[in-house]
């Protein structure tokens, strides 16, 4: 007589899809409340489901706290397992509407500002025109925010200014960023080869806020120059400051992205701006490290290489 086969232990099959999926939403709302609301489950079952993960982990998952839920070190771990669960199933629903030739699947953006007002919708526009049931989700977000969005999996594809490297990151295409000048074509600057900041200070300016990569750019140029900023407008609104040029208020700066459309029409011309150290920023296209993508991302993800290079100097 043969013994049964060992049943395998609590560890191996704890990770069902729906411990996961209350689990991750819990850790990405910080709060049970919050992740009753957005699930649709009551707080005392989603409280049960943690606490028995943590009972057959043997190690708690989240610190309480009387205003949220912290992970621990290992409920990190976790989470970064449930995370690639959870993408890894859209990949494969992604692999099968790849079977009807991209007639399905979900593309999923996060964006700052000045990528969002033109480039994305276009480009969406155009995706959407060979596989027309491709369906996009575009958030528009402050720049330091596009990783973490790419991180947390709630989207697939980051488009960024950045100046530095984010942990679990991967760059899937960069190209320099330099900050331009944006004037009239009338304007007494627009004939020159490139400008400073001390020449646009002579002049009405629309500056970003300060908490943004490029004021803080900017405001180094100034500081080491001994110069005052006196901006007539203040706006973290790209298309804000690029009407304001448009209007005839006076000049501003952003990237030749932001503006490419613009600048083809004639109706803005982008100058280098020749101070040291307004070169120094990249576009980066970013993707969670280590995640094989859905079939449509990656489709898109190779229009994105496509379209975003350009000219970076005067037109």
């Amino acid at each position: 007589m043969t013994n049964p086969p060992t049943p395998p232990p609590p560890r191996a099959h704890l990770l069902q899809d729906t411990t996961l999926r209350y689990f991750l939403e819990v850790a990405q709302s910080g709060s049970l409340t919050e992740a009753s609301a957005r699930l649709h489950v009551a707080a005392s079952a989603l409280s049960r489901q943690i606490a028995g993960l943590e009972a057959q982990l043997g190690t708690p998952l989240f610190e309480r706290h009387p205003r949220g839920m912290v992970l621990t070190a290992a409920g990190e771990i976790l989470a970064v397992h449930a995370r690639r669960t959870v993408l890894d199933a859209e990949r494969a629903l992604g692999e099968i509407g790849a079977l009807q030739g991209l007639r399905a699947g979900q593309v999923r953006l996060a964006t700052s500002d000045a990528f969002a007002n033109e480039l994305v919708p276009r480009l969406c526009v155009e995706f959407q025109r060979t596989h027309a049931g491709i369906e996009f989700s575009v958030i528009a977000l402050p720049t330091a925010q596009v990783p973490d969005a790419v991180r947390s999996g709630a989207a697939d594809i980051g488009l960024c200014f950045s100046r530095a490297p984010h942990k679990d990151i991967a760059v899937a295409y960069r190209q320099s960023a330099p900050v331009l000048a944006l004037v009239l074509p009338g304007h007494p600057l627009a004939t020159q080869g490139s400008v400073t900041i001390a020449e646009l200070t002579r002049y009405p300016l629309a500056l970003p806020p300060a908490e943004t990569t490029v004021r803080q750019m900017i405001d180094i140029v100034c500081s080491r120059l001994g110069l005052q900023l006196a901006p007539v407008l203040i706006s973290n609104h790209a298309k804000t400051v690029i009407h304001f040029v448009l209007h005839g208020g006076g000049v501003s700066v952003a990237s030749e992205i932001a503006v490419r459309h613009l600048v083809a029409e004639g109706a803005i011309v982008a100058l280098p701006i020749s101070d040291q150290g307004m070169d120094f920023r990249d576009v980066e296209v970013q993707t969670l490290a280590g995640r094989s993508l859905p079939v449509a991302v990656q489709a898109f993800l190779e229009l994105l290489r496509e379209r975003l290079p350009g000219s970076v100097g005067p037109h």
